[in-house]
């Protein structure tokens, strides 16, 4: 094991230090909550006789027995539903994790399911605005399905952009059950995403029309799995299992394939093992320590990560009674080698990427490199290195081999000694407009200074106006403001990536600034998001006016209105009416989150710990 790089060790005690007071009162609640070894023997009879009532006869016997060596039973919480490509696989999950629980000696009960909306469904539309809280919503309707006090241990079932970090906070309130995470795999291959990416400029630029562009979406979205490009879906994927909490090497497995039903059952299998009254117990919230949340910081980079886990990490983190802040990103951004090229950061997609060597490549070459933590837990036992194997089937089992030490694709997955960039391509930006986030790992060089004039815009759809009416005919730094969590739910802009990517091909200088989200497949214009306080929180973005001249600078993370100071200081914020975005598609039944959320760089959540009260 090579020694820890200073940086990483730094940043880590820094969080360590930062974290004492609501990591220690966490802690102290989970264990004292998992005083109970059967947590079903809190219940009454009455409250027993129902939770069973429908089980077949020899589960139910299993339930009965409220002794400390008594077999486990395993909620399941799915975000199943068959409208979404990534979630429909996950219809078969639960009768498999019954059936292995019962090989196993224990039992399983699907505890409840959560909502599963999809953002590619929704970009662009109102119900974007419903997306980053129902990533709350989710870690509620987990609660829910734990609050029954039956279980031993959890089953968590889902994939995409706000379901897996909704169904992790959940899970973390719970921290005292063990639980594994079980992922659904992408889908097959369709169209290349650059040829995708090409078709929907030609789309903005109305060189080609709607029937088109459909067939070419039609393609690229074809079957059951996750989408095939390195967005957020995919990015949570990458992040479970580098933070222990797949099995190793479940990530990017096909639904539908025997490996994909093998490892659902050895993941039920193994949570029999690892369960409260098991016989390795491993509560989740011990197992999601300072340790793991760095080591998901520095898979995110060197991988090239959405972007919207610097929102999600942060809210994860604060969930087991961790601070994180983008300081701590931008730090360990600046030495964790760029390792991968996967769309939006090259054209390859996920299946390609795990075909060259995939995340046992990575968290290998990360490890021999001194970049992340050896010494954690995980779900599959002590140590990180663990999840530097495949896993393969041998008569139906599932078995582990160590992967391939050299990668298969050298344009897709390089060794840390060999990579992409010697940064994980994520700046923190600070200036007179806050602090932001930048994502330049699909940034070309000569793109990531941008000095222009300011466009100022309430919304996304009013810049696509201004492009058709052919009003952007030089260089501009858009600036997106009124998109922040508290103002309209923080809606992801990438409807605006093809209108802006054309403007740059045409020679301009671009770029955008805004409070709100891009997603994680923020591509090849520099973008400033996730601003910091917002404009509807009486943050500084609000005072742009159009004309400013405005600094967009990825290289030494600068993000500023070249203003005079006093003029800055004395100009007033614009104010907007925000009472369009409070009714329609379900947004009146949302008014508490935007009430209540903090900001972006807290993690936008609508909750508080009752750890950081104390703390």
């Amino acid at each position: 094991m090579s020694s820890l790089n200073p940086v990483l060790t730094r940043v880590t005690d820094r969080i360590v230090s930062r974290s004492a007071g609501p990591r220690a009162a966490y802690l102290q609640r989970i264990r004292a909550a998992g005083q109970h070894r059967v947590e079903r023997s809190q219940l009454s009879c009455t409250n027993l006789a129902h939770a069973m009532a429908a089980m077949p006869g020899r589960e139910k016997i299993v339930l009965r027995e409220l002794k400390p060596e008594s077999p486990p039973n395993l909620a399941i919480v799915s975000a199943y539903n068959d409208m979404l490509s990534a979630h429909q696989p996950l219809a078969e999950f639960p009768a498999w994790i019954k059936q292995a629980a019962v090989e196993a000696g224990a039992s399983a009960q699907f505890a409840g399911g959560v909502p599963a909306m999809c953002d590619g469904v929704t970009q662009g539309q109102t119900g974007m605005e419903l997306s980053l809280f129902s990533r709350d919503v989710i870690a509620m309707a987990t609660a829910v399905a734990l609050s029954h006090q039956m279980f031993d241990a959890g089953l968590y079932l889902g994939v995409c952009d706000k379901i897996v970090p909704g169904l992790l906070i959940g899970a973390l309130a719970f921290g005292h059950l063990p639980g594994i995470f079980v992922p659904g795999g992408p889908m097959t291959t369709g169209m290349s995403n650059s040829e995708k990416a090409h078709i929907r400029e030609l789309y903005a630029e109305g060189k080609i029309g709607r029937d088109a562009l459909l067939e070419a979406e039609t393609q690229s979205y074809h079957g059951p799995g996750t989408c095939t490009f390195y967005g957020t879906a995919n990015s949570n994927q990458m992040l479970m299992e580098i933070m222990g909490l797949h099995l190793p090497g479940a990530a990017f497995v096909h639904p539908g394939t025997p490996l994909r039903e093998a490892l659902t059952r050895a993941a039920a299998q193994r949570a029999v093992r690892i369960s409260a009254v098991g016989a390795e117990p491993m509560p989740i919230g011990e197992l999601v320590d300072e340790r793991a949340v760095v080591n998901a910081i520095v898979g995110l980079l060197a991988t090239g990560g959405s972007t919207n886990h610097t929102i999600h990490l942060v809210a994860i983190a604060r969930a087991a009674g961790i601070a994180i802040d983008w300081t701590d990103f931008d730090d360990l951004s600046a030495v964790v080698p760029l390792l991968a090229h996967v769309y939006p950061n090259g054209n390859a997609d996920v299946n390609h990427f795990q075909a060259a060597g995939g995340v046992a490549f990575v968290i290998r070459e990360l490890l021999d490199a001194g970049l992340l933590h050896e010494d954690v837990r995980t779900v599959a036992g002590p140590g990180l290195r663990r999840y530097t194997e495949e896993p393969f089937l041998i008569d139906g089992q599932v078995q582990w081999r160590a992967a391939e030490t050299a990668s298969r694709d050298v344009s897709v997955v390089r060794p840390a000694s060999d990579p992409f960039s010697t940064d994980g391509g994520l700046k923190l930006l600070q200036g007179n407009l806050g602090r932001a986030v930048i994502k330049v790992s699909a940034v070309k060089p000569e793109h990531r200074v941008v000095t222009a004039p300011a466009r100022v815009f309430d919304g996304q759809d009013a810049l696509l106006g201004a492009f058709k009416r052919g009003e952007l005919t030089g260089d501009l730094v858009a600036v997106i403001r009124f998109q922040g969590p508290h103002a309209n739910g923080m809606p992801e802009l990438h409807k605006l990536t093809p209108t802006l990517a054309v403007l740059q091909d045409r020679g301009f200088q671009v770029a955008l600034v805004t409070d709100g989200r891009m997603s994680g497949a923020s591509g090849k214009v520099p973008a400033a998001i996730h601003i910091t306080p917002e404009a509807a929180s009486g943050g500084p973005l609000a005072k742009v006016r159009d004309g400013d001249m405005m600094t967009v600078d990825a290289v030494h993370g600068i993000l500023r209105a070249d203003v005079p100071e006093a003029e800055w200081a004395a100009r007033p914020p614009a104010v907007a009416s925000l009472r369009g975005n409070q009714f329609g598609v379900g947004r009146e039944l949302f008014s508490v989150f935007r009430d209540a959320v903090d900001g972006a760089e807290q993690g936008a959540a609508s909750f508080r710990h009752p750890d950081w009260h104390a703390a």
